[in-house]
């Protein structure tokens, strides 16, 4: 289909348009659709670019988290998406995420298991795999580093403990918080995942680092040991 068939934002009414909202009323004024709208430019013969929006968001349950998890391929199954248009969209949505994990790292300070949650869920809360990371603490719960272990498979991940607590003396850590994604959603922590907190906590409090807390993150939520009393 020619460009000129497709209904382009150009020839709607001057208040219908987003573009032209957005820079008379401001960002907030526009809603998700309208500025996704932005981005599509043009919709298809039948379908303008609000309403091919409104119906992509529809498919993601219109929420802008899971519209990033579509692939370039899953957004050219809509009439009117074609590859420049998919690359346009997922571009957005990853420069979006960029942006909240660029905010998360000004929480340079730890002052609760949320805090932890924060940070680290733009990191591993929507990986299809596992991933094992640990904050590094210096004597005011300051993030002197954050480093990723180990990365496993769906189901699990393997921990060097001598790794861990290494870069621990190598930074001057004087605490740690555990962290790892359960990509199932699952929050309780399985045996393995008690087992290995508690053999990190020994093996740190030889060399008296403490371990505060170890953190399973999912896309919308976390387990926090400490918050429970079991670390």
């Amino acid at each position: 289909m020619s460009e000129n068939s497709s209904k382009s934002i150009k020839t709607w009414a001057e208040d219908d348009r987003p573009r032209e909202k957005l820079l008379s009323k401001g960002r907030l004024a526009l809603s998700d659709s309208e500025l996704l709208a932005i981005l599509i430019g043009s919709g298809s013969r039948n379908e303008s670019a609000v309403e091919l929006s409104k119906r992509i968001l529809a498919q993601s349950e219109n929420n802008l988290n899971q519209l990033g998890k579509f692939s370039i391929g899953q957004l050219c199954q809509f009439k009117g998406i074609g590859n420049a248009k998919a690359v346009v969209i997922t571009a957005a949505l990853e420069l979006g995420r960029r942006r909240r994990l660029e905010e998360t790292l000004e929480l340079s300070k730890i002052s609760s298991s949320s805090s932890v949650y924060e940070i680290m869920q733009p990191i591993i809360g929507e990986l299809p795999h596992e991933e094992f990371w640990i904050l590094y603490l210096n004597n005011s719960n300051k993030i002197l580093e954050k480093f990723q272990i180990s990365k496993g498979g769906i189901t699990g991940t393997l921990v060097d403990v001598r790794i861990s607590l290494r870069k621990a003396l190598e930074i001057g850590a004087v605490s740690l918080i555990l962290t790892h994604n359960h990509p199932s959603g699952n929050l309780r922590p399985s045996e393995a995942d008690k087992q290995l907190t508690q053999k990190l906590k020994t093996a740190a409090e030889s060399l008296d680092i403490k371990i505060l807390d170890h953190i399973i993150v999912t896309e919308k939520s976390y387990f926090s040991f400490a918050d429970d009393g079991i670390l």
